[in-house]
Protein backbone atom coordinates (compact mmCIF):
# COMPACT_ATOMS: atom_id res chain seq x y z
CA UNK A 1 0.00 0.00 0.00
CA UNK A 2 1.48 3.39 -1.00
CA UNK A 3 1.11 6.73 0.77
CA UNK A 4 -1.91 7.77 -1.30
CA UNK A 5 -3.68 4.51 -0.48
CA UNK A 6 -2.98 5.03 3.21
CA UNK A 7 -4.38 8.56 3.16
CA UNK A 8 -7.79 7.33 2.00
CA UNK A 9 -8.42 6.12 5.55
CA UNK A 10 -8.13 9.66 6.84
CA UNK A 11 -10.08 11.52 4.16
CA UNK A 12 -12.99 9.25 3.29
CA UNK A 13 -16.27 10.66 4.64
CA UNK A 14 -17.96 9.16 7.71
CA UNK A 15 -20.83 6.72 7.11
CA UNK A 16 -23.76 8.26 5.30
CA UNK A 17 -26.65 9.21 7.62
CA UNK A 18 -29.98 7.44 7.22
CA UNK A 19 -31.88 10.66 8.04
CA UNK A 20 -31.17 14.41 8.16
CA UNK A 21 -28.92 15.51 11.01
CA UNK A 22 -27.05 18.63 12.06
CA UNK A 23 -23.59 17.37 11.18
CA UNK A 24 -20.60 16.19 13.12
CA UNK A 25 -18.92 18.66 15.46
CA UNK A 26 -15.53 18.00 17.05
CA UNK A 27 -15.22 19.78 20.37
CA UNK A 28 -13.35 19.50 23.67
CA UNK A 29 -13.76 20.40 27.32
CA UNK A 30 -11.10 21.20 29.90
CA UNK A 31 -11.08 18.91 32.92
CA UNK A 32 -9.01 18.77 36.09
CA UNK A 33 -7.46 15.80 37.84
CA UNK A 34 -5.20 15.27 40.85
CA UNK A 35 -2.16 16.55 38.93
CA UNK A 36 -3.47 19.36 36.77
CA UNK A 37 -5.61 20.18 33.77
CA UNK A 38 -6.21 18.08 30.69
CA UNK A 39 -8.42 18.32 27.60
CA UNK A 40 -11.08 15.75 26.81
CA UNK A 41 -12.23 15.69 23.20
CA UNK A 42 -15.70 14.67 22.11
CA UNK A 43 -17.73 14.33 18.94
CA UNK A 44 -21.25 15.71 18.88
CA UNK A 45 -24.09 14.88 16.50
CA UNK A 46 -27.61 16.23 16.07
CA UNK A 47 -29.26 19.50 17.05
CA UNK A 48 -27.02 21.24 19.64
CA UNK A 49 -30.14 22.79 21.20
CA UNK A 50 -31.86 19.40 21.70
CA UNK A 51 -32.53 18.77 25.40
CA UNK A 52 -32.60 15.01 24.78
CA UNK A 53 -28.93 14.06 25.24
CA UNK A 54 -27.36 10.65 24.64
CA UNK A 55 -23.82 10.03 25.86
CA UNK A 56 -21.91 7.10 24.31
CA UNK A 57 -18.66 5.98 25.99
CA UNK A 58 -16.22 3.49 24.50
CA UNK A 59 -14.09 0.62 25.76
CA UNK A 60 -10.60 0.53 27.25
CA UNK A 61 -8.46 1.13 24.15
CA UNK A 62 -11.10 2.47 21.78
CA UNK A 63 -12.45 6.00 21.13
CA UNK A 64 -15.68 7.88 20.56
CA UNK A 65 -15.69 7.42 16.79
CA UNK A 66 -16.67 3.78 17.36
CA UNK A 67 -20.20 5.15 17.76
CA UNK A 68 -20.44 7.00 14.43
CA UNK A 69 -22.95 4.53 12.98
CA UNK A 70 -25.12 4.53 16.10
CA UNK A 71 -24.86 8.31 16.49
CA UNK A 72 -25.97 9.03 12.95
CA UNK A 73 -28.91 6.66 13.32
CA UNK A 74 -30.06 8.43 16.51
CA UNK A 75 -29.09 12.05 15.72
CA UNK A 76 -32.59 12.86 14.52
CA UNK A 77 -33.93 12.22 18.04
CA UNK A 78 -30.97 13.04 20.30
CA UNK A 79 -28.05 15.32 20.69
CA UNK A 80 -25.50 12.50 20.67
CA UNK A 81 -22.17 13.08 22.44
CA UNK A 82 -19.28 10.62 22.11
CA UNK A 83 -16.23 11.49 24.24
CA UNK A 84 -12.69 10.20 23.85
CA UNK A 85 -11.82 9.18 27.41
CA UNK A 86 -8.55 10.86 28.42
CA UNK A 87 -5.53 9.09 26.94
CA UNK A 88 -7.47 7.98 23.86
CA UNK A 89 -8.45 9.43 20.50
CA UNK A 90 -8.05 13.21 20.28
CA UNK A 91 -7.92 13.70 24.06
CA UNK A 92 -4.77 14.60 25.97
CA UNK A 93 -2.45 12.00 27.42
CA UNK A 94 -1.87 12.39 31.15
CA UNK A 95 1.50 13.39 32.52
CA UNK A 96 0.98 11.43 35.72
CA UNK A 97 0.12 8.00 34.35
CA UNK A 98 -1.19 6.61 37.63
CA UNK A 99 -4.16 8.99 37.28
CA UNK A 100 -5.63 6.76 34.57
CA UNK A 101 -8.56 5.16 36.35
CA UNK A 102 -12.25 5.33 37.09
CA UNK A 103 -12.21 8.17 39.66
CA UNK A 104 -10.79 10.52 37.03
CA UNK A 105 -12.96 9.13 34.21
CA UNK A 106 -16.13 9.69 36.26
CA UNK A 107 -15.03 13.20 37.21
CA UNK A 108 -14.33 14.05 33.56
CA UNK A 109 -17.79 12.85 32.50
CA UNK A 110 -19.49 15.00 35.13
CA UNK A 111 -17.50 17.96 33.79
CA UNK A 112 -18.67 17.08 30.28
CA UNK A 113 -22.32 16.96 31.39
CA UNK A 114 -21.92 20.39 32.95
CA UNK A 115 -20.53 21.68 29.63
CA UNK A 116 -23.54 20.19 27.84
CA UNK A 117 -25.92 21.80 30.36
CA UNK A 118 -27.65 18.43 30.58
CA UNK A 119 -29.69 17.75 33.70
CA UNK A 120 -30.52 14.21 32.58
CA UNK A 121 -29.02 11.98 29.91
CA UNK A 122 -29.37 8.56 28.39
CA UNK A 123 -26.13 6.57 28.43
CA UNK A 124 -24.64 3.85 26.23
CA UNK A 125 -21.42 2.36 27.57
CA UNK A 126 -19.30 -0.35 26.00
CA UNK A 127 -17.09 -2.27 28.44
CA UNK A 128 -15.13 0.46 30.30
CA UNK A 129 -17.75 2.99 29.23
CA UNK A 130 -20.41 0.80 30.81
CA UNK A 131 -18.50 0.66 34.10
CA UNK A 132 -18.27 4.46 34.09
CA UNK A 133 -22.01 4.53 33.44
CA UNK A 134 -22.74 2.13 36.31
CA UNK A 135 -20.63 4.19 38.71
CA UNK A 136 -22.53 7.36 37.81
CA UNK A 137 -25.97 5.72 37.61
CA UNK A 138 -25.54 4.22 41.09
CA UNK A 139 -25.14 7.65 42.70
CA UNK A 140 -27.97 9.54 44.44
CA UNK A 141 -29.28 12.31 42.17
CA UNK A 142 -27.67 10.65 39.14
CA UNK A 143 -28.17 12.41 35.80
CA UNK A 144 -28.53 9.06 33.99
CA UNK A 145 -32.19 8.26 33.41
CA UNK A 146 -31.74 5.34 30.99
CA UNK A 147 -28.70 3.06 30.74
CA UNK A 148 -27.35 0.63 28.14
CA UNK A 149 -24.55 -1.67 29.29
CA UNK A 150 -22.82 -3.17 26.27
CA UNK A 151 -21.08 -6.43 27.19
CA UNK A 152 -20.21 -5.44 30.71
CA UNK A 153 -21.78 -6.07 34.07
CA UNK A 154 -21.15 -6.22 37.79
CA UNK A 155 -18.82 -9.22 37.59
CA UNK A 156 -15.80 -8.95 35.28
CA UNK A 157 -13.88 -12.16 34.77
CA UNK A 158 -10.18 -12.52 35.48
CA UNK A 159 -9.85 -14.50 32.23
CA UNK A 160 -10.99 -11.51 30.18
CA UNK A 161 -8.78 -9.10 32.11
CA UNK A 162 -5.76 -11.30 31.48
CA UNK A 163 -6.57 -11.48 27.76
CA UNK A 164 -6.91 -7.71 27.52
CA UNK A 165 -3.69 -7.26 29.49
CA UNK A 166 -1.80 -9.19 26.83
CA UNK A 167 -2.33 -6.50 24.17
CA UNK A 168 -3.35 -3.19 25.78
CA UNK A 169 -0.58 -0.64 25.39
CA UNK A 170 1.55 -3.03 23.33
CA UNK A 171 0.54 -2.11 19.80
CA UNK A 172 3.55 -1.97 17.45
CA UNK A 173 4.50 0.82 15.06
CA UNK A 174 2.67 0.01 11.85
CA UNK A 175 4.47 0.43 8.53
CA UNK A 176 1.20 1.02 6.65
CA UNK A 177 -2.52 1.43 7.17
CA UNK A 178 -3.01 -2.07 5.79
CA UNK A 179 -0.74 -3.42 8.53
CA UNK A 180 -2.63 -1.39 11.14
CA UNK A 181 -5.96 -2.72 9.93
CA UNK A 182 -4.72 -6.31 10.03
CA UNK A 183 -3.64 -5.83 13.67
CA UNK A 184 -6.99 -4.27 14.58
CA UNK A 185 -8.86 -7.10 12.83
CA UNK A 186 -6.82 -9.64 14.81
CA UNK A 187 -7.17 -7.97 18.21
CA UNK A 188 -10.79 -7.08 17.42
CA UNK A 189 -11.81 -10.54 16.21
CA UNK A 190 -14.31 -10.86 19.10
CA UNK A 191 -16.19 -7.85 17.63
CA UNK A 192 -17.73 -10.28 15.16
CA UNK A 193 -18.17 -10.29 11.39
CA UNK A 194 -17.78 -6.60 10.55
CA UNK A 195 -17.80 -5.41 6.96
CA UNK A 196 -14.65 -4.20 5.22
CA UNK A 197 -16.03 -0.65 5.42
CA UNK A 198 -16.51 -0.99 9.18
CA UNK A 199 -12.97 -2.31 9.70
CA UNK A 200 -11.67 0.58 7.57
CA UNK A 201 -13.64 2.98 9.76
CA UNK A 202 -12.25 1.55 13.00
CA UNK A 203 -8.72 1.69 11.59
CA UNK A 204 -9.05 5.24 10.31
CA UNK A 205 -9.94 6.56 13.76
CA UNK A 206 -7.64 4.26 15.73
CA UNK A 207 -4.26 5.37 14.40
CA UNK A 208 -2.31 8.50 13.47
CA UNK A 209 0.67 9.13 11.17
CA UNK A 210 4.03 9.34 12.95
CA UNK A 211 7.65 9.20 11.82
CA UNK A 212 8.19 5.78 10.33
CA UNK A 213 4.55 4.78 9.96
CA UNK A 214 1.39 4.83 12.05
CA UNK A 215 0.75 4.43 15.78
CA UNK A 216 -2.31 3.66 17.86
CA UNK A 217 -4.28 6.63 19.26
CA UNK A 218 -4.01 5.36 22.81
CA UNK A 219 -1.41 6.14 25.47
CA UNK A 220 0.70 2.97 25.94
CA UNK A 221 0.93 3.82 29.64
CA UNK A 222 -2.73 2.82 30.02
CA UNK A 223 -1.54 -0.76 29.57
CA UNK A 224 1.10 -0.38 32.26
CA UNK A 225 -1.47 0.96 34.74
CA UNK A 226 -3.91 -1.82 33.78
CA UNK A 227 -1.32 -4.56 34.33
CA UNK A 228 -0.16 -2.99 37.60
CA UNK A 229 -3.60 -3.73 39.03
CA UNK A 230 -4.35 -7.26 40.13
CA UNK A 231 -5.91 -9.17 37.23
CA UNK A 232 -5.82 -12.63 38.78
CA UNK A 233 -9.29 -12.40 40.30
CA UNK A 234 -12.77 -11.46 39.12
CA UNK A 235 -13.86 -7.85 39.75
CA UNK A 236 -17.08 -7.68 41.80
CA UNK A 237 -19.27 -4.59 41.30
CA UNK A 238 -22.58 -6.06 42.44
CA UNK A 239 -23.04 -3.46 45.17
CA UNK A 240 -22.72 -0.74 42.53
CA UNK A 241 -25.15 -2.45 40.17
CA UNK A 242 -27.72 -3.06 42.92
CA UNK A 243 -27.83 0.69 43.65
CA UNK A 244 -28.93 1.51 40.07
CA UNK A 245 -32.60 2.43 39.73
CA UNK A 246 -33.00 3.63 36.15
CA UNK A 247 -34.27 1.41 33.30
CA UNK A 248 -31.32 -0.64 32.03
CA UNK A 249 -30.57 -2.75 28.98
CA UNK A 250 -27.76 -5.30 29.31
CA UNK A 251 -26.37 -6.52 25.97
CA UNK A 252 -24.06 -9.51 25.84
CA UNK A 253 -21.98 -10.92 23.04
CA UNK A 254 -22.92 -14.59 23.04
CA UNK A 255 -19.24 -15.61 23.05
CA UNK A 256 -18.09 -12.98 25.55
CA UNK A 257 -15.42 -13.90 28.08
CA UNK A 258 -15.92 -10.66 30.04
CA UNK A 259 -19.67 -10.88 30.75
CA UNK A 260 -20.57 -14.46 31.59
CA UNK A 261 -24.04 -15.75 30.81
CA UNK A 262 -24.80 -16.45 34.49
CA UNK A 263 -23.96 -12.85 35.38
CA UNK A 264 -26.04 -11.59 32.48
CA UNK A 265 -29.04 -13.61 33.64
CA UNK A 266 -28.62 -12.44 37.23
CA UNK A 267 -28.63 -8.82 36.02
CA UNK A 268 -32.28 -9.30 35.04
CA UNK A 269 -33.20 -10.26 38.60
CA UNK A 270 -31.30 -7.77 40.77
CA UNK A 271 -30.78 -4.02 40.98
CA UNK A 272 -32.52 -2.34 38.04
CA UNK A 273 -33.65 -5.77 36.76
CA UNK A 274 -32.20 -5.10 33.35
CA UNK A 275 -33.81 -6.07 30.12
CA UNK A 276 -31.30 -8.49 28.56
CA UNK A 277 -30.30 -9.25 24.98
CA UNK A 278 -27.63 -11.49 23.49
CA UNK A 279 -25.86 -11.00 20.15
CA UNK A 280 -24.94 -14.30 18.43
CA UNK A 281 -21.56 -14.72 16.79
CA UNK A 282 -19.96 -11.93 18.82
CA UNK A 283 -17.61 -11.95 21.79
CA UNK A 284 -16.35 -8.88 23.63
CA UNK A 285 -17.87 -6.62 22.51
CA UNK A 286 -20.67 -5.87 20.03
CA UNK A 287 -19.66 -2.72 18.12
CA UNK A 288 -23.23 -1.41 17.66
CA UNK A 289 -22.56 -0.75 13.97
CA UNK A 290 -24.86 -3.35 12.45
CA UNK A 291 -28.51 -2.46 11.80
CA UNK A 292 -30.10 -4.97 14.19
CA UNK A 293 -27.75 -3.97 17.03
CA UNK A 294 -28.54 -0.29 16.42
CA UNK A 295 -32.27 -1.07 16.40
CA UNK A 296 -31.95 -2.92 19.71
CA UNK A 297 -30.41 0.14 21.38
CA UNK A 298 -32.73 2.62 19.66
CA UNK A 299 -35.90 0.76 20.61
CA UNK A 300 -34.88 0.51 24.27
CA UNK A 301 -33.81 4.14 24.59
CA UNK A 302 -36.98 5.47 22.99
CA UNK A 303 -39.38 3.19 24.86
CA UNK A 304 -40.49 5.88 27.30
Amino acid sequence: MNVLDSLRYFFQPPPRPSRPYHGLRERSVQCIGPHGLHRMAYTEWGDPANRRVLVCVHGLTRNGRDFDFLAQALAGHYRVVCPDVVGRGRSDWLGMKSDYGFPLYVSDMITLLARLDADTVHWVGTSMGGIIGMLIASQPHTPISRLVLNDVGPLITAVSLQRIGEYVGRAPLFASMAEAEQWIRTVGAPFGALTDAQWHHLTRYSVRPVDGGFSLLCDPAIGDVFRASSIDADVDLWSVYQAIRCPTLAIRGADSDLLERATHERMSLEGPRARTAEIPGVGHAPMLMEATQIALVRDFLRAE
